[in-house]
């Protein structure tokens, strides 16, 4: 590249960091749920605010709730983002990242993108392998840990059924034979169905998630840009939850107009699956909430065309009011633009109260509101199987007093202790909040 253009470039990236508005509401004013839902800004430049990845200083760690203390469960692990508790109590961690996707930073406005999320700690390869964890002696502590899958495409989303395991790569449902208590799997992997993936694949995670008797796996797909900008006809069969067949791999869309939703868990009163999901961007600091949500069969969430229910985005084109006017609600806000991940219920938690009924959240942080939003894991109580109340923070702490971030949560899951895990994407770590004893 020219020098001169580089320079520009750099330039360029420089003035998008640090420029764009900022909010004139708290987070808690898009949070539960009724949120507030302001009129649209939208600037000519985005609001950039990068809370720059550094990593754990020595001796430090986040910040636990009263009656609870964290630990490492383990460390010195690359990029770990999803996990996976198996019967026996082993722990899988999907250690990944983006796969090569080359035509979603196109232009001078997609090359700074790319290097300013790369400040996020977004930009280092995907190690691309599942790793099995091991407590031995249950003292919260992972003794041992071995390569359980290796030379995976960008995995995320892990699930057992029976004696098969299911891996959600980035472009295919995987599945191979497990054996209890094994430490790796060798053999090759049987693709269950396709997944759309391509040279763009904008939001990569995939995750799955199966029905109670084992029958379907649920498995999330999400969009291939923020708002329909690389055209409708590479959104096919995206921002949505596919109903696959077990047996058949035959496959529907279950729910769509999830903009990306990556989290999934069954609530376990009401029996419903529940998702949590990222909404748009770059319409200003307080649009719009990411939210968790009921997933209900045949419904469509609004995405591109409509947010929160039937708020039309005068950016999409071509519009779709019919569409539109089915859009239905979510059914909880947890603030704007707070990258909310992970979800998984309370069930078989033994954390003390207010953490006994309702829904853990892994919140991976913003990068489009001013001032910050995320970076922590919370708790929605809930109550006859809905959420009830306002959120609870569990663990804070990961942005130092310069807005760096020494982490980013992201899965989350209730170990076989009772205890709850959080994987650590930029602090390379699995932390284990437990009570106090």
């Amino acid at each position: 590249m020219h020098k001169t253009r580089l320079a520009l470039l750099i330039m360029v990236a420089g003035t998008l960091a640090a420029c764009g508005e900022s909010s004139t509401l708290k987070v808690s004013d898009g949070t539960g749920p009724s949120p507030q839902l302001p009129e649209p800004n939208k600037t000519l430049i985005p609001t950039v605010n990068i809370a720059p990845a550094i990593g754990w200083p020595d001796g430090m760690k986040p910040t636990a709730a009263a009656g609870t203390q964290v630990t490492a469960f383990a460390e010195g692990l690359d990029h770990p983002r999803w996990l996976y508790v198996l019967p026996n109590g082993d722990v899988l961690v999907a250690e990944t990242n983006a796969p090569p996707k080359p035509d979603d930073a196109k232009g001078i406005r997609g090359w700074v993108m790319e290097k300013v999320m790369g400040r996020a700690g977004a930009g280092v390869p995907s190690p691309n392998r599942i790793t099995l964890l091991r407590d031995t002696d249950h003292d919260g502590v992972a003794e041992t840990r071995t390569v359980f899958l290796e030379n995976l495409n960008s995995p995320f989303g892990m699930t057992l059924v029976g004696n098969d395991l299911y891996v959600a790569d980035s472009d295919k449902l995987l599945r191979f034979p497990y054996q209890p208590g094994e430490t790796a799997i060798t053999q090759a992997g049987t693709t269950v169905v396709d997944l759309p993936g391509g040279s763009i694949n904008h939001h990569w995670t995939k995750n799955v998630v199966a029905s109670k008797d084992g029958s379907k796996l649920y498995v999330s797909v999400g969009s291939n840009s923020n708002v329909g900008e690389n055209g409708l006809e590479a959104e096919q069969g995206r921002a949505a939850i596919w109903e696959v067949d077990r047996a058949s791999g035959q496959h529907r869309i279950f729910a769509s107009g999830l903009r990306n939703p990556n989290g999934m868990a069954w609530e376990p009163q009401s029996g419903k699956l529940w998702t949590a999901v990222n909404e748009r961007d770059e319409i200003g600091s307080d649009l719009v909430p990411d939210y968790i949500t009921s997933v209900k069969d045949g419904a469509f969430y609004g995405w591109p065309f409509s947010y929160y229910g039937q708020h039309v985005d005068v950016r999409v084109t071509p519009q779709d009011p019919a569409l539109v006017a089915k859009a239905i609600a979510p059914d909880y806000a947890v603030g704007p633009h707070t990258a909310s991940l992970g979800l998984t219920f309370a069930e078989g938690s033994k954390l003390p109260a207010p953490f006994v009924n309702g829904a853990f959240i892994g919140q991976h942080g913003s990068w489009n509101r001013k001032p910050h939003s995320g970076y922590k894991v919370i708790f929605v109580p809930f109550e006859g199987g809905k959420p009830k109340g306002q959120p609870v923070d569990v663990l804070t702490g990961f942005l130092d007093k310069d807005e760096n971030a020494m982490g980013r949560p992201v899965g989350v899951v209730i170990d076989q202790q009772g205890d709850l895990l959080v994987a650590d994407d930029v602090g390379n770590k699995v932390w284990r909040v437990s009570a106090v004893k």
